[in-house]
């Protein structure tokens, strides 16, 4: 069995699985608008793990090249939408998404 430094191909995929399940179900389940932003990121950080065992694991550097493009757009979508939520917090007194109606017309 192929293994990437004692560490087969199937243990990356049940890990990235359990992660991204897990980043799943607290965006589905949470409202604080934090929570539900460090559970997208976990979600994206299953993708990468898989990403990179999948790149090493076929010897091609590629899929670690986008790794990187990925945590860089996430980066850039953590700084909007903390700035966005602190307006909200700011206007609203609460990151609770369910108070983000009032902010409708």
């Amino acid at each position: 069995m192929n293994t990437i430094n004692g560490v087969t191909i199937d243990q990356y995929i049940l890990v990235s699985t359990v992660l991204f399940c897990i980043g799943a179900l607290g965006v589905m389940v949470r409202r604080n608008a934090i929570i539900m932003f460090m559970c997208i990121e976990l979600m994206l950080n299953a993708v990468n793990l898989l990403m990179v065992a999948f790149s090493s694991f076929m010897g091609d550097t590629n899929g670690q090249v986008f790794v990187f493009f990925i945590m860089a757009v996430a980066a850039a979508e953590v700084a909007v939408g903390l700035a966005i939520l602190m307006m909200v917090y700011r206007n609203s007194g609460t990151s609770d998404t369910e108070a983000l109606n009032t902010l409708k017309w």
